[in-house]
C-alpha cells in the first residue's frame, strides 16, 4: 500500500502538471478573448450565452463532492491489490509448499473485482457529469438560435453578424468542455493528493532534536542503560526499571525466554525507537541528543533474518561502506569467512543474488552480512541470533568470522543457544520485563538462578538430540 501511494497516487500529479493545469491556462485565456468579441458583437446574445454557465460551475462543485471520494476509492483498491501482489510474490514459495495456488488466485481476483468495480463506478460517475455539460453547452446554443432568431427576424441583429455570432459561440463552448475536462483531472490529482499527503504528515517516531550533536568519529563505546522503560504504542511495557553498564570494548550477552524485550532491548541502542522512561547514554551523552545518523553510523547490526537487496554481492558488501575500495572489499569478504563460496559464483563478486538473496544460501548470506558489518567498521556491533539456522560446519564459520568482527569491539548478542556465550564479559537474563540477574557464565552458574536451570534444559536437550541422531 506504501508502495502504491508512493508511485500510483503520485503519478497522478505528472497529469495534473503536464495536461491539466497548462490546459487550464490555454481554455482560459481562450474564453476570455472569446468573451470579449462577443460581448463586442452583441450585448444581449452575450448575457443569454452565459445562462448555462452557472449549471456548468454547479455542476463541477457536485463533481468535486461526489466523484473525488470515488477516485481515493479507487486508489485504496488499487493500494490492496498491489499489496497482495507483493505478497504473493514474494511468498510463492509457501504457496506451492501449501497447494494455495487456487486458494491465493481466487482472493487475488477478488481484489481485482474490488479495484474494478471501484473504477467502473468512478467512470460512470464522470461519464454522468460529461453528460450535464454537454447538455449545458447545447442548452446554450438552443438559447442562442431561439433569441438570435427572434432578433435577426425583427430586425435588431443582422443575419451576418449572427452567423458570425454562431461560429465564435462553438469557440466558447469549446474552451468550457475542455475545462470540464481538466476539472476531471484536477479531481484525481487531488484524489491522489490525499492519500500522498496522508503519507507525508505521518510523523516520524523518533527524530532529532534541533541542537542535536554530532559524535566524534569513532567513540570509545561505553553505553549505560539508566532506569530505562519502554513501551510500545497503546500497549503494556515491554522493559520497565532496566539499569545495565556495558563497558566499551566488552561483549554483552541477553538471554531469556521468547518475548521478555531482548530485541527490543537492542533497538533502543541504534534507536529505532526512543525510551518511554529513564535514558540510555553513549560515551556520556543521551542517545536523544545525538543526531540519527550520528549515532547509527556507529552501530552495526547482524541479524537472524538476513536482508540481502536485489543486485550482485559487490553492491551487497559495498551496502555497508560505499566509498571503500576493491581491496578493503575484498578484505571484509575474507574476514567474514564469505571469500571461499563467493569465488565458486559464476561471476564472482558480480553475480546477480536476486531478492532478498534468494540465490544463497542461509549460511551464505549471513556471512555477506558479517562481510557487509565488518566493511562499515563501526565500534558497537549488535548480533541477533547469527547462528541460530546454520549447520554444524556453516556454524563454526560464522562464529570464526564474528569472532573477528567483534573483537575490541562494544558488543551487544542476542542468544537463545547458550553454549555459544560463555565467554562473554557479561551475560545478563531478563525475565518479566526486567533484569533477573547478570554476572559472567561462572558466577550465574554458581547462584543456581534462572541462567543455570536455563543451561541445564539446554543440555538435556543436546543430549536427547545426540542420542535420537
Amino acid at each position: 500500500d506504501l508502495m502504491s501511494r508512493m508511485v500510483n497516487d503520485s503519478d497522478m500529479f505528472e497529469r495534473l502538471i503536464s495536461h491539466a493545469i497548462p490546459d487550464t491556462l490555454v481554455n482560459v485565456l481562450s474564453l476570455i478573448g472569446v468573451s470579449i468579441m462577443l460581448l463586442r458583437m452583441n450585448t444581449t446574445l452575450m448575457l443569454l450565452t452565459l445562462i448555462p454557465v452557472p449549471f456548468i460551475i454547479l455542476a463541477m462543485r457536485g463533481y468535486a463532492k461526489i466523484v473525488r471520494p470515488a477516485f481515493v476509492a479507487r486508489q485504496q483498491k488499487l493500494g490492496e491489490l498491489n499489496a497482495t501482489l507483493a505478497d504473493n510474490l514474494s511468498g510463492i514459495r509457501e504457496i506451492k509448499a501449501f497447494t494455495h495456488e487456487e486458494h491465493e488466485s481466487s482472493r487475488i481476483a477478488i481484489y481485482i473485482s474490488n479495484y474494478r468495480d471501484s473504477l467502473l463506478r468512478a467512470l460512470r460517475l464522470m461519464a454522468t457529469f460529461n453528460s450535464v455539460t454537454e447538455f449545458a453547452s447545447s442548452l446554450g446554443t438552443i438559447i442562442i438560435v431561439y433569441f438570435g432568431g427572434r432578433l435577426a427576424f425583427g430586425g435588431a441583429l443582422q443575419i451576418e453578424d449572427l452567423v458570425a455570432f454562431f461560429m465564435y459561440l462553438e469557440m466558447f463552448y469549446g474552451p468550457v468542455r475542455a475545462l470540464t475536462g481538466a476539472w476531471e483531472q484536477i479531481q484525481e490529482a487531488l484524489a491522489g493528493a490525499k492519500r500522498v499527503g496522508e503519507l507525508l504528515q505521518e510523523p516520524p517516531e523518533v527524530t532529532d532534536k534541533p541542537d542535536a550533536i554530532t559524535l566524534p568519529q569513532p567513540v570509545r563505546g561505553d553505553i549505560v542503560l539508566d532506569n530505562v522503560s519502554f513501551s510500545y504504542a497503546r500497549s503494556e511495557p515491554v522493559l520497565e526499571g532496566i539499569s545495565l553498564t556495558i563497558p566499551a570494548g566488552t561483549v554483552t550477552a541477553l538471554v531469556g525466554p521468547t518475548g521478555v524485550g531482548k530485541t527490543t532491548l537492542a533497538s533502543l541502542i541504534p534507536r529505532f525507537y526512543d525510551v518511554t522512561g529513564g535514558a540510555i547514554t553513549l560515551d556520556g551523552h543521551d542517545l536523544r541528543d545525538i543526531q540519527l545518523q550520528s549515532l547509527r553510523a556507529q552501530v552495526s547490526i547482524v541479524l537472524q533474518d538476513v536482508f540481502l537487496f536485489h543486485g550482485t554481492v559487490r553492491d551487497n558488501i559495498l551496502f555497508g561502506r560505499a566509498n571503500a575500495s576493491e581491496e578493503e572489499m575484498i578484505a571484509a569478504a575474507r574476514i567474514a569467512n564469505a571469500e571461499e563460496f563467493i569465488e565458486r559464483l559464476p561471476q564472482d563478486y558480480d553475480t546477480l543474488i536476486g531478492e532478498r538473496g534468494v540465490k544463497l544460501s542461509g549460511g551464505q548470506k549471513q556471512r555477506l552480512s558479517i562481510a557487509r558489518a565488518v566493511l562499515k567498521d563501526a565500534p558497537i556491533h549488535i548480533l541477533a541470533e547469527a547462528t541460530s539456522s546454520a549447520d554444524t560446519a556453516t556454524e563454526v564459520l560464522i562464529q570464526q568470522a564474528l569472532d573477528r568482527l567483534i573483537r575490541g569491539r562494544t558488543t551487544i548478542i542476542i542468544v537463545h543457544r547458550l553454549s555459544t556465550i560463555r565467554n562473554a564479559d557479561k551475560i545478563v537474563v531478563l525475565e518479566g520485563r526486567q533484569i533477573a540477574e547478570q554476572g559472567t557464565h561462572a558466577e550465574l552458574m554458581a547462584r543456581d538462578g534462572i541462567y543455570h536451570r536455563l543451561n541445564e534444559v539446554q543440555n538435556r536437550l543436546e543430549v536427547k538430540q545426540g542420542l535420537m541422531a
